[in-house]
């Protein structure tokens, strides 16, 4: 795989580092001189100076046969420039774009940028995760193939708790695909028996999260 990144700051050069580490050809751009100088000091030929918000710049990275692009500056638009230009003028097939500012996210997603990653939504969601009263998290989404991914925190009063899976009144485009307890995780079967407290997560078409959360923690 031949990846470049676009911003020398400390999540490009950590993502260079990790990936050169695993034997990956990568090619890091840095428009600061003084960032990029002292980049060049550890990685030598594998970072260039300029902005990558400029073709004959992408282009001298070798652009053209990039297999992966990765842009994780610290301004947003130029994040989305870059990961446009590469699907669009030179067809890179994988691009992913870091949000600085969650608020920007709906316009990655409007213009088809994905995916954005924001490391504020990242933080939330572990403080969902940690913080049970907030009752469900959102794992993974899968817009391109229109899926998710939850967590559920099963309640005592809810219609699951003490339903075997096969007996839980699953929307059609919703399975339930694994379930944690204090004694570990593990894969459910048709007559395994969900108890109160049971984490469990749920692979779901979109727009079904209203209809399965009532059967988890809502009441009978």
């Amino acid at each position: 795989m031949y990846a470049i990144i676009v911003g020398g700051g400390k999540v490009g050069l950590n993502l260079t580092r990790e990936l050169l580490g695993k034997g990956q050809e990568v090619t890091l751009i840095e428009q600061l001189r003084p960032r990029y100088l002292a980049i060049e000091e550890e990685l030598e030929h594998v970072v260039q100076y300029g902005d990558a918000t400029e073709l004959w710049v992408l282009e001298r990275a070798g652009i053209q046969r990039a297999d992966l692009v990765i842009a994780v500056t610290g301004d947003d638009e130029d994040n989305i420039l870059i990961c446009q230009i590469a699907r669009e003028k030179y067809l890179v097939e994988r691009i992913i774009a870091r949000v600085n500012n969650p608020r920007n996210r709906r316009y990655f997603e409007l213009l088809g940028v994905e995916p954005a990653v924001s490391a504020t939504d990242l933080i939330l969601r572990l403080i969902e995760h940690e913080v049970p009263e907030y009752g469900l998290v959102h794992l993974l989404d899968l817009p391109g193939e229109q899926l998710e991914i939850i967590e559920l925190e099963v309640g005592a009063g809810s219609p699951a708790a003490g339903s075997s899976v096969a007996a839980i009144a699953m929307p059609e485009g919703s399975l339930l695909i694994s379930v944690l307890r204090e004694d570990g995780g593990f894969v459910p079967r048709g007559d395994t028996l969900i108890e109160a407290g049971d984490q469990v997560m749920i692979c779901l078409d979109p727009g079904l999260e209203s209809r399965v959360t009532p059967l988890f923690n809502g009441s009978r």
